[in-house]
């Protein structure tokens, strides 16, 4: 049973118990009450739910689905860029550690693949869905003279591939542009038009590749991103009409939300969500992110 079904559920058996109260004298005004505010929880529960037997996003599959890792650098300038590059080394260097498969589609965005035939029992996104957030880094940057702590942040967007019937994506929504990609890879990509860059023009969001050699590659792979956050966007939105009866689940990872602070000077990683630090923020860094990833997947909620 998924989280959302279990909420549903919950305040069901609520309803019936406040329910048994009413004809009490004493607490059956309390009890009616209780109920008018669990009904209003169970009606924006009920409306944010899927239809039964749906699957509108393949998402029975969610679990062994490969992840798109994309970070980017936010608050911070030049050290908010080297830390989005210090996090996209640290789960790569993680996911080669455990023999994943690992493809670095752009600059800070990377393609993660366990298989189902793995010790982690579940996939990339399931495995990997837990450091969407806002990441925050406190440190003596190099270019610091004085010695000052700096803080700077980064995002991290963990998103699972859709498939293309999940999400509907209209030829003329969209905008391309081709360049050389540049860098290493042979004349291929430093002459022909391989670089992608793709605009969902209803939104406005855009997507980049350019590690391919080949243009159609990265076509593919952009247009897998592009339903990835099409469908990350519609999630939220779902989220949010759940917000509004109840209060928000703990961790759920959405963008915008500060998950962990990178220390530094105290060699600490805090997850926020969890009220947990690990003072090995050394060789997380280097990635070494084993106990991390999996003291997270049991303290936090499932996938949506």
């Amino acid at each position: 049973m998924d989280y959302l079904s279990a909420q549903i559920d919950e305040i069901k058996a609520q309803i019936e118990t406040n329910e048994k109260l009413l004809s009490d004298p004493d607490l059956g005004p309390l009890a009616n009450e209780e109920i008018k505010n669990l009904r209003v929880q169970l009606t924006a529960l009920e409306s944010a739910a899927p239809p039964a037997g749906s699957d509108p996003a393949g998402e029975s599959d969610l679990s062994y689905s490969p992840a798109t890792i994309e970070i980017r650098s936010a608050a911070g300038g030049d050290e908010a860029q080297i830390f989005a590059n210090d996090l996209t080394r640290m789960y790569l260097r993680f996911a080669q550690s455990q023999g994943f498969k690992t493809e670095l589609i752009d600059a800070n965005i990377l393609r993660i693949n366990i298989g189902k035939n793995n010790p982690w029992g579940h996939g990339a996104y399931e495995t990997f869905s837990v450091e969407s957030g806002v990441h925050r880094v406190q440190r003596v940057p190099a270019t610091e003279s004085a010695g000052r702590i700096h803080t700077s942040t980064a995002t991290v967007a963990v998103l699972p591939v859709i498939p293309p019937q999940a999400v509907e994506v209209k030829e003329a929504d969209l905008e391309w542009q081709f360049t050389t990609a540049g860098g290493p890879g042979g004349q291929n990509v430093n002459k022909v038009n391989t670089a992608v860059r793709l605009t969902h023009q209803p939104t406005g969001i855009i997507v980049t590749v350019r590690e391919e050699r080949f243009q159609a590659r990265n076509k593919e792979i952009a247009l897998e991103i592009l339903r990835a956050k099409l469908w990350e966007k519609a999630e939220q939105e779902r989220l949010s009409k759940i917000e509004s009866g109840r209060a928000a689940a703990v961790g759920r990872g959405m963008r915008s939300e500060k998950i962990k602070t990178y220390n530094f000077p105290q060699n600490r990683l805090t997850d926020h969500r969890l009220a947990k630090s690990w003072y090995s923020l050394k060789e997380i860094i280097a990635g070494d992110l084993s106990a991390v990833l999996t003291y997270s997947r049991e303290h936090l909620p499932t996938l949506p």
